[in-house]
């Protein structure tokens, strides 16, 4: 059953972004930034949990699902973090709670480091500035294997291995072109990946991901998948000593939380969220 919501769309430079808009203003508002292989879609369930008392928004990031793609290819962690502030002026909120997965972690962290008046607490699902390595090959394997068209959205949900409930999400996801239906991700991402897996050179992101997360000043909730071949075992205790105000929580799930255990991650946000509403109102 799909989750009721609204949709808008917001200017970023000369960028259209698009994202999902549920709940009702009272509590700091949380806005939800997806994966690479993610988009805005797929937040709605977690959203819904936290919709009575607040406002949720869950964005397409530039170049994927419904926003627009950047004609200069640019997709720079400082750039994806500005479309993120523009969402929030468009919104009129002077301040959220900001949520990212995976790739939506540099984004988000980036923005709470150099603009952190405008972020209460941010919450890093799956993230960590080092991907471990099977998670890394799984990506760039999935991600460089994309075909231009899928025939059907049944032949692009068992590209995925998706589960035949999943086609609704599919149907959202995949967008009808010449031939069958395309993936709504800028095959900018795609050619990335086949150049990384043909010469092993990885793309430069600009920024010292782990020197950010270390210029956060708003608390930290780290989210782990206990199962993730993304964000190793081994890396929590880097993130920890990253920054003094993370920390970090465990839910049975692999790198997608928010889509295989949205229960366990929604009772790790809680008492996170609860803890920077008590803060907020002792100010």
């Amino acid at each position: 059953m799909p989750v009721p919501h609204q949709t808008g769309r917001c200017k970023s430079g000369d960028l259209e972004i698009f994202y999902r808009h549920l709940g009702n203003r009272a509590l700091t508002p949380i806005l939800f930034v997806h994966g690479l292989s993610y988009f805005s879609y797929d937040w709605l369930p977690v959203a819904a949990a936290f919709r009575n008392n607040r406002e949720c928004v869950a964005v397409d990031m530039r170049g994927f699902g419904d926003s627009e793609r950047s004609p200069a290819k640019d997709y720079s962690v400082p750039s994806m973090a500005q479309d993120l502030a523009s969402l929030l002026d468009h919104l009129q909120w002077k301040r959220a709670i900001v949520l990212g997965h995976s790739m939506g972690g540099r984004s988000t962290a980036y923005l709470a480091a150099k603009q952190p008046q405008r972020v209460a607490g941010l919450v890093l699902v799956d993230y960590s500035p080092d991907n471990a390595p099977a998670g890394s090959k799984r990506t760039a394997q999935t991600v460089a294997g994309t075909p231009d068209v899928f025939a059907s959205i049944d032949e692009g949900m068992k590209y995925f291995n998706a589960a035949p409930d999943k086609r609704e999400r599919f149907e959202a996801y995949l967008k009808p072109v010449a031939g069958g239906y395309e993936l709504k991700r800028d095959p900018h991402f795609r050619n990335q990946f086949r150049k990384l897996l043909e010469t092993g050179e990885r793309p430069n992101l600009g920024v010292d991901m782990w020197q950010v997360l270390g210029e956060v000043r708003c608390p930290i909730l780290s989210v782990r998948g206990t199962r993730s071949d993304m964000y190793a075992p081994e890396t929590v205790a880097k993130m920890q000593a990253a920054n003094a105000g993370l920390r970090v929580a465990e839910v049975d799930a692999g790198h997608n939380i928010g889509g295989e255990n949205p229960d366990g991650l929604i009772a790790a946000m809680k008492p996170f969220i609860a803890a920077l509403e008590e803060k907020s109102h002792a100010h």
